[in-house]
């Protein structure tokens, strides 16, 4: 998120070795930075800081429940003069949403763009400019054991600042998640870097000050142990969908317009009718008018009055570009990974008998 921070010569490394101090154009310590990695962790924190911004919630009376507290905390970055980047999660349930910069200047915010797919929204604010902005990196080329920081408001601390490594690109089928949002990340970037309440929507930085995540969640073995690992979705991502929401006003990421449900979670009966020996695949549930499934020729089921699924099935997607799926996620998160205009090939178990269909994607609209 941070344009350019200056890498240190060894020149300078070993002048100041020598006077017991580093100096550089920004920094100037003594004897406490005593590694070349604690003067770029400082140059790089020093100079995003003033980026970095707190975002407080105040939420619906229906969106809360006994006990909670009224103003829920996360974090964000300005990208643009008067734009900030947060998640979607921190302001989905908003009735007002106020930002703090660095300073403690407090202005009100609008939603300005969402894009609830990769949990990404963006904030529009008035009367104040951006102290700075910060750029993207990428986020593809990150190497495990990179460097990498986080600055945010975790548990109410604004301007925390925190550093780790990039440990994987980590499988959202490894790290399901509850509120129905990010369903089109493809990959999360899992990291060392400890991301809390709070972090949600800050920065996650590589070692130049250049945005490669937006932090969003953290994993953790169960609900009684604070989550160890930080999840981030990847800047790529983030950069891609910035600039769809900018030029069209909705994310470009492919989709098929339809509704699925996972075979694992049928009547065994059904699937038996429909000559399936396995529960891995996604039935088509609904297919919607002028998507680009119905344009396809995908076929939907058919229900009771009850909303019971009556036989025989309708079409049930089993691969997609020639990759098995196990369930919905997987064909939504495939699909995702396209852009509109291009081809997708689903393999199809139509009548007891394989089918396969392209679909063309098509450009998603307000």
């Amino acid at each position: 998120m941070i344009s350019g921070a200056r890498v240190l010569g060894a020149g300078l490394l070993t002048a100041g070795a020598l006077t017991g101090a580093y100096i550089t154009g920004r920094v100037t310590a003594g004897r406490a930075l005593v590694t070349p990695d604690e003067v770029n962790t400082v140059e790089v924190a020093q100079k995003v800081l003033p980026a970095v911004v707190r975002v407080d919630v105040r939420l619906r009376k229906e969106a809360l429940n006994p006990g909670d507290e009224p103003v829920d905390t996360g974090s964000g970055f300005f990208y643009k003069k008067n734009l900030i980047v947060t998640n979607y999660h921190v302001i989905q349930d908003q009735e007002s949403i106020s930002v703090t910069l660095y300073n403690g200047r407090r202005v009100t915010a609008q939603i300005e763009g969402a894009d609830p797919g990769i949990d990404i929204a963006v904030l529009k604010v008035t009367g104040v400019t951006a102290p700075r902005t910060l750029a993207f990196g990428r986020s593809s080329t990150l190497l495990p054991g990179q460097k990498l920081l986080t600055v945010g408001t975790p548990l109410k601390i604004q301007n925390f600042v925190n550093t780790g490594v990039f440990g994987v690109a980590a499988s959202p089928r490894d790290i399901p998640r509850t509120d129905g949002l990010g369903q089109e990340i493809g990959q999360y970037i899992a990291t060392s870097v400890n991301i809390q309440q709070g972090n949600s929507g800050g920065p996650v930085l590589d070692s130049r000050g250049a945005v490669v995540g937006v932090a969003d969640a953290n994993a953790a073995p169960n609900s009684f142990v604070p989550g160890v690992i930080g999840l981030a979705v990847p800047g790529d991502l983030v950069r891609q969908s910035l600039d769809d929401l900018e030029k069209i006003g909705v994310p470009q990421r492919g989709t098929l317009g339809v509704t699925l449900v996972d075979l694992e979670t049928l009547d065994p009966a059904l699937r038996q009718l429909a000559g399936l020996s396995s529960s891995e695949g996604v039935l088509v549930d609904e297919v919607a008018a002028g998507s680009a499934g119905e344009r396809a020729g995908l076929r939907g089921s058919l229900r009771n009055s009850r909303g019971q699924l009556l036989a025989p099935l309708g079409d049930i997607i089993v691969a997609v570009d020639g990759v098995r799926v196990r369930n919905a996620f997987d064909v939504t998160r495939i699909v995702a990974a396209k852009r509109s205009g291009q081809k997708v090939a689903l393999r199809l178990w139509r009548g007891k008998k394989a089918v396969d269909l392209k679909v063309t994607l098509p450009q998603r609209r307000l």
